[in-house]
């Protein structure tokens, strides 16, 4: 394991003077009628446990705002720079979800509203061979599908941090110090920014929407028990035990078109009501879907081909689920394929194998999926999540210590 570790060779004994000043200065004001008056909602104070045996905002409840950005290392970073930037990032996301001001920041203001914050980190297949450790087996670009209309410029990075948030200015000022952080051995390659329900799925048993108002994520593991038989690894080397493979898609959504629907036909592509989420053959959004059910002319009631049926594990294949973690996205049209609108999803799911989970769902939608008239994948990517981390007995582990432990380092 590395030792004697310098954080930032810029930092000075000044700035931590100024902020620990600043930070001092702003919190000795309670006591004023002013600021009795405006007391913090609770939600502005909530916050997600940063260590712990998983990476927090895997099982975590979706927050409302998501900005997801990839990195690639710079040119000359090796070993020794990456596990630098692994020490120096999980210290500086630690303080940040706490509701801390990380060392040597001047804007200590700016992170007393965590607003349930959570940062996770994901590795691509690069790291791998820069540490000269073998990768995961399932490791590597996502398989190509037919329908596929990917763009390069949402493609494949070094790293993926999540940053998600119920509040949109910690989001951002919390993206804005990570990049700053790692900027000696990081640059970012792509930003994806996305927004779910406000509520999120904190109100209980809500599922949020996405842009064609279907409720997306019933299907979701529920419970330690599902988590561990379909989302975090826990065989193989140590350096995997705990962590999860995940997968990001991004999904343009004609809505131009498919605002021109009948409702009726909205819901027989999807399969699912779309007042509650509940299967076309049922009534509560958590009802057991029957797909042998007919209507009074013989036809099933859900289609063989909605989406919902597409997506649906086989009986035979039960290990074929995955945790959806989508947020959508709406930036300026761009009169793309004659489109007005820019609207999408950035589809984020977790698991234990992408090529036994995943894969196979998605090959069954590229095949037949009667949502296919209205979605067109333009980016896909695929990440090692490292294990959690511990921060008590005064020893503070860092994101894939142990990989790189296994690295020699």
């Amino acid at each position: 394991i590395m030792t004697g570790f310098s954080r930032r060779g810029f930092l000075t004994g000044a700035a931590v003077s100024t902020s620990a000043i600043a930070l001092v200065g702003c919190n000795s004001d309670k006591s004023t009628p002013h600021a009795q008056a405006e007391e913090q909602p609770p939600l502005a104070d909530a916050t997600v446990a940063f260590d712990g045996p998983h990476q927090a905002g895997i099982d975590t409840p979706e927050q409302a705002h998501l900005n997801l950005v990839g990195f690639d290392l710079k040119e000359g970073i090796g070993k020794q720079g990456f596990a630098r930037l692994m020490k120096l990032w999980t210290e500086d996301a630690r303080a940040l979800c706490t509701g801390q001001p990380p060392l040597g920041t001047l804007e200590p203001e700016m992170v007393r509203q965590p607003a349930n914050l959570t940062i996770t980190c994901g590795l691509g297949e690069r790291i791998f061979s820069l540490l000269g450790v073998d990768k995961p087996e399932w490791l590597g670009d996502v398989r190509a599908y037919s329908r596929d209309q990917l763009d390069d410029k949402w493609g494949q990075t070094d790293i993926v941090l999540q940053i998600c948030s119920d509040d949109p200015l910690m989001n951002t000022y919390a993206l804005r110090h990570m990049v700053r952080s790692g900027e000696h051995y990081a640059e970012v390659n792509w930003l994806q920014q996305g927004f779910i329900n406000a509520y999120g799925s904190h109100e209980k048993g809500a599922t949020a929407r996405n842009m064609f108002g279907q409720k997306d994520g019933t299907v979701n593991p529920r419970g330690d028990e599902q988590f561990a038989d379909q989302v975090w690894i826990e065989d193989g080397p140590k350096w995997q035990q705990g962590g999860a493979a995940m997968v990001v898609r991004r999904i343009r959504m004609n809505l131009d078109t498919w605002e021109k629907l009948d409702r009726s036909s909205r819901e027989n592509a999807v399969g699912r009501k779309l007042e509650n989420g509940a299967p076309l053959t049922g009534d509560k959004e958590f009802d057991e879907a029957d797909f042998k059910a007919t209507d009074e002319y013989g036809l099933p009631v859900i289609d063989k081909n909605s989406h919902m049926a597409r997506a649906t594990a086989p009986k035979d294949h039960p290990e074929q689920k995955i945790l959806r973690r989508p947020y959508n996205y709406e930036l300026p049209p761009d009169d793309k394929d004659g489109q007005l609108s820019n609207i999408g999803q950035i589809f984020i799911c977790y698991q234990q194998d992408p090529t036994k989970q995943f894969e196979p769902i998605q090959a069954r939608l590229d095949e037949a999926d009667l949502l296919n008239e209205w979605l067109t994948h333009i980016g896909s990517a695929m990440y090692f999540c490292p294990p959690g981390t511990k921060g008590s007995d005064g020893k503070e582990t860092w994101w894939a210590e142990s990989l790189c432990t296994h690295a020699g380092l």
